[in-house]
């Protein structure tokens, strides 16, 4: 199946010499969420801009439905909705209007009902006659998403549209990103909040220095990158390990009175049992234990703390 999105060898730098963008090659596939996570300036909304039409690219290309972002720039642009980190907004108009009207800079016709549908789900639909300058800064957000979705676009890009804004828009937002992925919309969306891309996400970039480190299914990389730990709680404290543990994914911490067993899921040092056992056969005996799973932010900051 060809991507819906695919990017090849895009670079972005400026007169100064910043390089925002080396070389990033990627296709993201119809239908999916893309999350995309990077430390700030890392190259995200850069890369996002190019994509959207909003910043010309230095090299490489990028095809949006099989049309290049630069040549056939009036084509992408239809078949994509940009909500943007910035509070962009006239102030004096209504919130119908904006989203109308955002509806009709793309070219689309007239249709009342699927403004409606959009404010509606996203708990605007009371306010629809109130002024941009009359709503607070969370439902200004709400409005920079039902204008991306005005015009029905096939792909939606969401650039940090949760940051600052309170529980119940990020529930009403996550509830409609679900509704658009059931219809077919290919979502793609940066976040600071990786608990979202765990969440949500099918598969997950990480962007470090304007390189995209890696992207892959969510479910491979916890497989391929997490690491579980077991948790004892010893009944006494212990000075040092045994050395005949030494080497065996072993740690004491808490002034020895826990103990830490640091392993893969998929290719343990030893089992449990086993090593329980030996734990026991060397009195080493422990009141509780837990375990404890990676999370993918644990994994994004070994990714970006280990980049150059």
């Amino acid at each position: 199946m060809t991507p819906i999105i695919s990017i090849r060898n895009l670079t972005k730098h400026y007169a100064n010499g910043f390089e925002a963008l080396k070389g990033i090659d990627l296709d993201v596939e119809k239908g999916e969420i893309l999350a995309l996570l990077g430390p700030n300036g890392a190259g995200k909304t850069t890369m996002i801009s190019i994509v959207c039409g909003i910043v010309n690219p230095s090299g490489g290309e990028v095809l949006v439905g099989g049309n290049d972002v630069v040549k056939n720039f009036r084509a992408t642009r239809t078949m994509i909705g940009l909500v943007p980190q910035e509070l962009t907004t006239d102030q004096f108009e209504t919130v119908w209007n904006t989203v109308s009207f955002s509806r009709g800079l793309h070219g689309k016709k007239p249709n009342p009902a699927h403004i409606e549908k959009v404010l509606r789900d996203l708990s605007l639909w009371d306010k629809k006659d109130n002024t941009l300058r009359q709503l607070s800064g969370g439902m200004k957000r709400r409005v920079l998403i039902a204008k991306a979705l005005s015009h029905e676009p096939e792909i939606l890009f969401l650039d940090e549209p949760t940051a600052g804004v309170d529980v119940t828009l990020r529930k009403d937002m996550w509830r409609v990103v679900e509704q658009l992925r059931a219809s077919g919309v290919t979502i793609i969306l940066t976040t600071h909040y990786i608990e979202e891309a765990e969440e949500i996400a099918d598969r997950v970039g990480v962007i470090n220095g304007g390189k995209l480190l890696l992207v892959e299914d969510k479910a491979a990389l916890m497989a391929k990158l997490g690491r579980k730990q077991l948790i004892l709680e010893l009944t006494e404290p212990l000075e040092k390990l045994p050395e005949h543990f030494a080497g065996n994914g072993l740690s004491l911490e808490q002034g020895g009175a826990r103990l830490v067993y640091n392993f893969d899921a998929h290719n343990e040092q030893e089992s449990i049992a086993a090593l329980l056992t030996r734990l026991s056969a060397d009195n080493i005996h422990f009141k509780d234990l837990s375990t404890r799973q990676s999370s993918l932010e644990d994994i994004f900051v070994a990714l970006v703390g280990g980049a150059k």
